[in-house]
């Protein structure tokens, strides 16, 4: 296999995949490499950007049988005559705020796409301006009006803009402990979850009638992976989520409960550190789970009506509020025996007369023999 010097490499956010364009005498192509984690899980996706020598009138089968990037025939190219090499210094990689997909820009013009959900499938996917015709290597660009993912581009390149600014937390923070307090009474005390690192995200502790109330801040700012796969149109109902946690101060201590709801900072990086999502039914594995449980149920069913209230839209889609629950080992086996194991089990802790809020209670499953 022929070598082809590497003219960019950038990590996503949570270095789970890595954007790199590479460029020889012939063509540049741009790709999305997955980590070694999950190499074995999902596939190397590619993007033809442009042939530095004249296209050729067939497919270039030579290329691929020696294991060499390709050049693109006649019949797909904007250009028929080799075009110029790319200048490393005008490029630029922005991923898809769902950090699984990626947009390649060029001293401001818009390169090629490699869209997020195509992950997840095994026919590759993605679009150059340099294309013309649909082919096995890449499909057109176009432009905003045509091309669905170029405005999508457009619409994420202004989004990073807008946060770099640095103003744009103070604004989801606001408007979430807007939400928060107008439920459950001003926050007692407020945890960074962070770690310094983009996006911001915190934890509000509020004290109501009784009960110790944790909610996050932050997931919501990004749509999850997968989801746009999984849902296609009905995806805005379910790529953004907050987490909530909900325990009676009649049995728990303020500290008790406190260290339960740090599995929240546990869970809010979970769908970009292992390119999932979280949803309706649900579980979680978490060590600070209490005596006698081993993981948390997300549920928004489980709550009762005032506590399923509407947070603030971002980015035109509403994002839902899924409480935790904790569940024992049983528990969280039935729930994941099959896809609507999760669904039935809130419906049988809501039968038993649990809901959102902890409290001790019998298992509502058999225990396995």
């Amino acid at each position: 296999m022929t070598y082809q010097p590497l003219i960019a490499e950038v990590h996503n956010q949570q270095r789970t995949l890595t954007a790199i364009v590479e460029q020889d005498a012939r063509t540049a192509y741009f790709y999305i490499w997955p980590t070694d984690l999950f190499r074995s899980q999902y596939a190397v996706r590619g993007c033809w950007l442009r042939n530095l020598e004249p296209a050729p009138a067939l497919e270039d089968r030579e290329a691929m049988e020696q294991g060499i990037a390709p050049l693109l025939s006649a019949e797909f190219c904007r250009t028929l005559e080799a075009e110029p090499a790319l200048d490393p210094a005008g490029l630029q990689v922005l991923w898809e705020p769902s950090d699984d997909g990626a947009a390649l820009w060029y001293y401001g013009q818009l390169l090629a796409v490699i869209p997020g959900w195509s992950l997840y499938q095994d026919k590759q996917v993605s679009f150059s301006a340099g294309c013309i015709k649909k082919n096995r290597l890449t499909a057109p660009l176009g432009s905003a009006s045509t091309n669905e993912y170029y405005a999508r581009a457009e619409q994420q390149r202004h989004f990073w803009r807008e946060w770099h600014d640095g103003s744009e937390w103070d604004r989801v923070q606001k408007e979430l402990m807007v939400s928060y307090q107008a439920q459950f009474g001003e926050s007692v005390k407020y945890y960074a979850i962070d770690q310094g690192s983009w996006p911001p995200m915190a934890i509000s502790q509020h004290w109501h009638k009784g009960i110790w109330y944790f909610l996050t801040l932050g997931m919501s700012i990004r749509p999850m992976p997968q989801v746009d796969y999984l849902f296609d149109e009905l995806a805005p109902q379910y790529r953004r989520i907050e987490l909530a946690m909900a325990v009676d101060g009649e049995v728990m201590t303020e500290s008790n409960a406190v260290q339960m709801a740090s599995a929240l900072a546990e869970f809010v990086h979970l769908p970009w550190a292992r390119l999932t999502w979280l949803g309706e039914g649900h579980t979680l594995a978490s060590e600070v789970a209490p005596v006698g449980f081993e993981s948390f149920l997300l549920a928004n069913e489980l709550a009762e009506d005032k506590a399923q209230f509407k947070l603030p839209k971002r980015d035109d889609d509403r994002p839902k509020l899924l409480w935790a629950t904790p569940v024992t080992e049983a528990e969280r086996i039935f729930a994941q025996a099959d896809e609507q194991g999760g669904q039935r089990l809130r419906e049988l802790l809501t039968a038993q007369g649990s809901n959102h809020i902890f409290r001790p209670r019998q298992q509502v499953v058999d225990s396995p023999e």
